[in-house]
């Protein structure tokens, strides 16, 4: 799902608003076709959320940097700006500390604030590192995730029982807990990793009528059609009476809604 910072998020499925379907009753309907997100060509299986085969083997190469961008190989020379496969190494990030299912620690592309939070289901978030590649924020990270989670709960997530945290005392909180390790990568790239100093805490709010009390993975390949109320949308999770729907983990499946 595309999203846009509104207050509450907005959201699109290609380009059909559905904030305002929040309340009622919709079916997803899924035709049986799959496409790679990738390459467009028709497939029976997906891979790493959308993908054939072939351009699922082409992101394992890149799936070290994506996992572990501490690993990443683009200071070596080895990520290949050119390969779309590696292209976001190259890219500046942005070390944040966010607000999911609880306190954590992240990394994402510049380009992609806000859009990573509202992925992720975060009511607060606050940049605290700019870098110039996915090795460095990773580096960053690893220093900090001694000290904070870097996983979200997405079942907490989804519950309305996320409480709010002071962002700029976490940060001030974390930074002294991993100083030394810090203070070693900043001495080595001093003119390349920034630390943030703004104050801003950005704030999301989520189109929600109803959490749920309980919550249920629904999914395409069990149950083809879904149908329910839409009680709200969070996350990459449309929230329905009986469960919920990952959209992002249904990518390449062909689906109508109604």
């Amino acid at each position: 799902m595309r999203v846009s910072h509104e207050t509450p998020v907005h959201y699109y499925l290609n380009d059909q608003l559905l904030n305002p379907l929040i309340g009622k009753m919709i079916t997803l309907e899924f035709t049986g076709v799959m496409e790679c997100l990738q390459c467009h060509r028709k497939i029976t299986k997906t891979f790493q959320q959308g993908y054939c085969y072939p351009c699922f083997q082409r992101i394992l190469e890149c799936n070290n940097c994506m996992i572990h961008p501490e690993r990443c190989l683009v200071e070596q020379g080895k990520c290949v700006a050119t390969d779309w496969a590696h292209e976001q190494c190259h890219q500046k990030h942005i070390v944040y500390l966010a607000n999911t299912s609880a306190l954590k620690v992240g990394i994402t592309r510049e380009s992609n604030i806000p859009a990573r939070w509202i992925d992720q289901g975060a009511v607060q978030a606050l940049p605290i590192f700019q870098t110039q590649n996915r090795y460095q924020a990773g580096l960053i990270e690893v220093a900090l995730k001694n000290f904070v989670a870097d996983k979200t709960n997405w079942r907490l997530m989804l519950k309305n029982s996320v409480e709010k945290i002071d962002l700029i005392f976490a940060k001030k909180i974390v930074l002294q807990q991993a100083r030394k390790n810090i203070d070693e990568i900043l001495k080595k790239y001093s003119d390349e990793i920034i630390l943030s100093d703004n104050q801003r805490m950005y704030s999301l709010e989520y189109p929600v009528l109803q959490y749920l009390e309980k919550v249920n993975a629904l999914s395409f390949d069990k149950m083809p059609v879904i149908s329910g109320k839409l009680l709200g949308i969070k996350g990459q999770y449309l929230i329905l009476e009986q469960g919920v729907l990952n959209v992002r983990k249904h990518g390449g499946y062909c689906a109508y809604l109604r």
